[in-house]
């Protein structure tokens, strides 16, 4: 769907009137007004969708080549691997250990993983990271037992490396207005391990998250970033993000870490890679090493090449990875949304979850450069409070800090996944309770929330559900 200048025209129009129509609500609501363009969350690279497939469509913006291998990529994300030897050679190569046999298999549709609905349930997009402690530059140092996550699914004739229980114990409370609410906190247990001793001093669960909008984010500037920054929090507001600077593979350096949970990859290409490799067990010229556990020799097991996905269709996964078009918004010019932003804006969120920025050269995509988005995030990290704390650390992210998740296409995960399940466990079940979880620097904010009519509340969940 393209927007003609008569449609912009009348978009005006509306947004006229409703504000003329709110001006008596001034005093409460301050600037209620739709922002002109800011229905399109990702620039150029935005798609108004709202079906199942509202994560998975190319950027409109890419060159015919670009297209091409958007295509290729969508294959090899999509489809399942295989173990090896197979006549299907470049798409050889799966395991020994995994967690789901296609990227899709975790991120169904481009879109958010959940946790298991019931115990053994496999390919959900939920694991647990597993570390021992942190190495000199600060990443995690992998469980000598069972490497850096447990992976749940092995190929025929080997041992699956073990299993996992999730039990929830629900926490009640209320808000000012003596409704009651209730949240649900997960306990995690490793069940039936095959491979020894589990001695992670750190168990960290991980769902995956929506696809949307990568490359963009790749594109921030540095200084876009930093200039967010406030890690001594300078202005007294409570808030004090820091950038995480993690190991890049690719340029044996230290870089601005931007994905992942605690912001520990600096690009799409490791997040990729990393992913092939952790989840999938196959290797790539950044991840050369198959995860073996001590009883397995993997030399003795048939291998997909070395590497098994070479670079040329790593590199295609990266584009489609990077270029997936971001959905634009809905019902971003209504009443009760332009109040929700009113509130989400006095609740002071915005200090994490920046609206808007635009991004810098992209070093591989035009499409992506100099583009005005809407992400909502500021990449940083953020210390969200006891309650949500893993006791993990990564590189610079300590066991209470988070990275701001971007929450364009957040309303549309129920849609495309069939459920609402938030934060990086996905315990909560719906925005609500993923707002009524933050703490720490968010604790604020938090209570404020509490405080609000439950006709504001609504409106601010309004809000977010647009993005």
């Amino acid at each position: 769907m393209r927007y003609t200048t008569k449609y912009l025209f009348i978009s005006f129009l509306v947004i006229t009137l409703v504000t003329s129509c709110t001006k008596d609500n001034d005093d409460e609501y301050v600037g209620l007004l739709a922002e002109t363009g800011e229905e399109f969350s990702g620039g150029q690279t935005t798609i108004f969708d709202v079906s199942q497939n509202a994560f998975g469509f190319q950027a409109p913006n890419l060159t015919n080549q670009e297209g091409l291998d958007f295509f290729v990529g969508n294959s090899l994300f999509n489809q399942n691997w295989v173990t090896a030897p197979a006549s299907t050679t470049a798409r050889d190569g799966l395991g020994p250990l995994f967690n789901a046999r296609a990227c899709a298999g975790c991120h169904f549709k481009d879109g958010r993983g959940r946790a298991p609905e019931f115990n053994g349930e496999f390919s959900h997009g939920f694991l647990l990271r597993l570390a021992v402690g942190n190495d000199p530059f600060g990443a995690p140092i992998p469980d000598p037992n069972y490497g850096g996550q447990l992976q749940d699914q092995s190929i025929m004739g080997i041992d699956t490396e073990a299993g996992f229980e999730i039990a929830y114990n629900e926490v009640t409370g209320a808000y000012a207005d003596g409704t009651p609410y209730s949240l649900r906190k997960p306990t995690y247990t490793i069940i039936n391990p095959t491979q020894g001793a589990v001695t992670a001093t750190q168990v960290s669960p991980r769902v995956a998250n929506h696809m949307s909008g990568m490359g963009l984010l790749e594109a921030i500037s540095e200084a876009t970033l930093l200039s967010f920054a406030d890690e001594n929090d300078s202005n007294n507001d409570g808030i004090s993000g820091k950038p995480n600077y993690v190991w890049d593979i690719e340029s044996n350096s230290l870089q601005i870490g931007r994905f992942g949970w605690k912001a520990n990859q600096p690009s799409v290409l490791q997040q990729v890679a990393g992913a092939f490799a952790g989840d999938l067990g196959i290797t790539s010229s950044l991840f050369p090493d198959e995860n073996c556990p001590p009883t397995v020799n993997c030399e003795d097991i048939p291998n997909g090449g070395a590497p098994e996905i070479e670079d040329d269709n790593l590199n295609k996964t990266v584009l489609y990875s990077q270029t997936l078009a971001v959905p634009g918004r809905r019902d971003w010019d209504t009443q009760d949304v332009l109040e929700g932003k009113a509130i989400f804006n006095q609740l002071n969120c915005v200090s994490c979850h920046i609206p808007k920025m635009t991004t810098g050269t992209h070093p591989t995509v035009t499409a992506l450069s100099n583009q005005t988005i809407y992400p909502y995030t500021d990449l940083l990290l953020h210390d969200m409070g006891d309650g949500l704390a893993d006791g993990a650390t990564d590189f610079l992210a300590n066991g209470n800090e988070w990275r701001t998740p971007p929450l364009w296409g957040i309303g549309l995960i129920e849609n495309v996944n069939g459920h609402t399940f938030l934060l990086h466990d996905g315990r909560a079940r719906n925005v609500e309770e993923a707002i009524l979880w933050h703490g720490g620097e968010a604790e604020t904010s938090k209570n404020e929330f509490k405080n609000l009519a439950a006709s504001d509340r609504q409106k601010l969940i309004l809000f977010l559900n647009s993005l």
